[in-house]
């Protein structure tokens, strides 16, 4: 695994590219990438995309999610997104349904949310790296606690930034964030299981423009 990453996430991760729960992520998944017979998502290029997509100074919204997709051709390293021409899950049609009813948007024909990553929202995945068809196949191999780092950067060294968590794995994930400093919102998961006990009718996107408007930023065009 090759470690290229925006340099001012380069700067405020540096630290733990040196630690040792890192060296055995970086070579735990150099491993499964380069085994036969044993399909990794998404592609290697690809595993830093929601840091190289938003630059550390200009995060304005962070959209916590937790696998990559396990499906051939849907991970793109963005949280929730899919690339063009691929079906849209159910979880990001729920999301677009929301974000609806919730702005008068229409529902885009495609799930490639890198258009969301331009306007500076961070579409981080608790794990970045999956086997085929094996959710959280790679949830113990170290992510989680180099993304626990991003996420705390994020909080310290920014200011009035957007958290939207949904679901309780995202809404652990987010317990070390200042409410003082950030805008937390959370909901339930976006998925078919959980969306209509509050994730349908949630209002985060609505109100997340209007703190970042309020605090003098541009609103993110859903």
């Amino acid at each position: 695994m090759d470690v290229r990453i925006e340099k001012g996430w380069k700067e405020r991760l540096s630290a733990e590219f040196e630690t040792a729960y890192f060296a055995r992520l970086t070579d735990a998944v150099r491993r499964e990438y380069s085994t036969p017979g044993i399909t990794v998502y998404p592609p290697a290029p690809r595993i830093f995309s929601a840091f190289d997509l938003v630059p550390f100074d200009d995060v304005k919204v962070v959209i916590i999610g937790q696998d990559p997709y396990h499906g051939p051709g849907q991970a793109n390293g963005l949280a929730f997104s899919v690339n063009p021409g691929v079906d849209i899950p159910p979880s990001l049609r729920n999301i677009f349904k929301e974000i609806s009813s919730d702005t008068g948007a229409p529902v885009p024909a495609d799930g490639d949310l890198t258009r969301w990553a331009r306007q500076g929202v961070l579409l981080l995945n608790a794990t970045l790296t999956v086997r085929a068809h094996q959710p959280k196949s790679h949830a113990m191999l170290g992510w989680e606690k180099f993304t626990d780092a991003a996420v705390r950067a994020v909080n310290e060294h920014r200011d009035n930034v957007v958290f939207l968590l949904w679901g309780s794995d995202a809404i652990r994930k987010g317990s070390m964030i200042d409410r003082s400093r950030h805008l937390v919102l959370t909901a339930p998961h976006p998925s078919p299981l959980s969306a209509h006990r509050g994730f349908f009718g949630c209002k985060h996107f609505t109100q997340a423009n209007a703190y970042l408007a309020a605090h003098g930023k541009q609103p993110i065009v859903w």
